[in-house]
């Protein structure tokens, strides 16, 4: 079990309402992250669930019992927070078992818990060391640990990977992906890292001030946002947005006049009038180093060598800064004129109010079968 129904919540801490009316439903299982830029109320809607925040209006339910009275404790969930708080005093193995020893299991269970806790997380070898000898993995494993014994219907994350080098999250991402597959229970994971949200959420929920923007798959929200914060937010370097007038719309989509006057036909739908300004959005993997359907002229400034690609930054004339990923190897000279090519099928299109035209693209084609999800 593990469905969780928020309905209507709001919070406000006196008359500033930071989390708008706010509707979602999280299925049993789901991998769910809550992700957005800082003050956007992630943290807030994670506390409210956990019971940590009073919520000011609306419900919060699990496995269709309304838990808004309830204290934590009784909710069924088990929370994992930015900082370890483990017991310095404490070995491995009391530390993971600390909240059962509060419950007074028996021993016996106690130590099955902890010692199929400890299996999984690959911390067998490490149950009598104290905190102190441990690496900052090993630490956020611990209290990872501490919350699966507990055997909770909801795993709740706020920022657990935030305070770890580079090298360690993404070992750490891996190993949250892994611990979803092989326990199967419903988790939610709050995080300002669009990256940790891509690679590990079954389903991304993308706030901004206290109002969810768009709810979906990693590949629904990068191929298909809805606005141009969701397009901007999602993906790394973000997306490059030009401004460009609609000069026709037909049966083949929505034609677009660039800022050096060419034109370039996007296969969307939706209302556009001719002369209206819009944005053209075209993230910096879709741009290619030479002529093609639509052509940008870019002045490189900053050129980032990466290995098997470069990320080149610069100006482009009339339209401010954009940015591309082009071939490793490419040589690139700071101040020449460099040409970039897209098609419009690889571009997307918004309206003056930031709304985007849907894209004519098939989703399924882009997500693995269920089975190899």
């Amino acid at each position: 079990m593990g469905q969780l129904e928020l309905s209507a919540v709001t919070k406000s801490f006196g008359t500033a309402q930071v989390i708008k009316p706010t509707n979602l439903t999280i299925d049993e299982g789901d991998f769910i992250v809550f992700v957005g830029p800082s003050g956007c109320g992630k943290s807030t809607i994670l506390r409210m669930i956990a019971g940590l925040e009073e919520i000011t209006s609306g419900t919060v339910s699990i496995d269709g019992v309304v838990v808004n009275d309830l204290a934590p404790v009784k909710r069924g969930i088990s929370m994992v927070f930015q900082s370890y708080a483990l017991y310095p005093h404490m070995n491995v193995f009391e530390n993971i078992a600390f909240p059962l020893r509060v419950s007074r299991m028996p021993q016996a269970d106690v130590e099955e818990r902890v010692n199929k806790a400890a299996k999984i997380l690959k911390l067998e070898e490490r149950l009598k060391h104290r905190p102190g000898e441990l690496s900052g993995g090993q630490r956020q494993r611990v209290a990872i640990g501490r919350a699966i014994v507990r055997e909770p219907q909801v795993f709740l994350f706020d920022e657990p990977l935030s305070n770890l080098d580079a090298a360690l999250r993404a070992e750490m991402r891996v190993e949250l992906s892994r611990l979803h597959t092989q326990l199967g229970n419903t988790m939610i994971y709050v995080t300002h890292d669009q990256v940790e949200a891509m690679t590990m959420a079954t389903k991304i929920v993308v706030l901004r001030d206290g109002v969810i923007e768009q709810t979906g798959s990693p590949l629904e929200l990068f191929h298909m946002p809805c606005n141009k914060f969701v397009a901007g937010f999602i993906g790394n370097p973000n997306m490059n947005f030009i401004d460009v007038t609609c000069a026709g719309v037909a049966a083949e989509g929505v034609t677009v006049t660039l800022p050096d006057g060419t034109h370039v036909t996007l296969p969307v739908d939706g209302q556009a009038e001719i002369g209206a300004a819009m944005t053209l959005g075209i993230r910096p993997d879709d741009l290619s180093v030479g002529a093609g359907e639509a052509t940008l002229t870019m002045v490189p400034e900053v050129v980032e060598r990466l290995g098997n690609q470069t990320v080149v930054y610069g100006a482009l004339p009339g339209s401010g800064e954009i940015s591309a990923v082009v071939s490793g190897a490419l040589p690139i000279a700071l101040g020449q004129d460099l040409p970039l090519g897209f098609g419009g099928a690889q571009a997307h299109l918004f309206d003056a109010q930031g709304k985007a035209l849907p894209r004519r693209i098939d989703l399924s084609k882009m997500h693995l079968p269920d089975s190899a999800a």
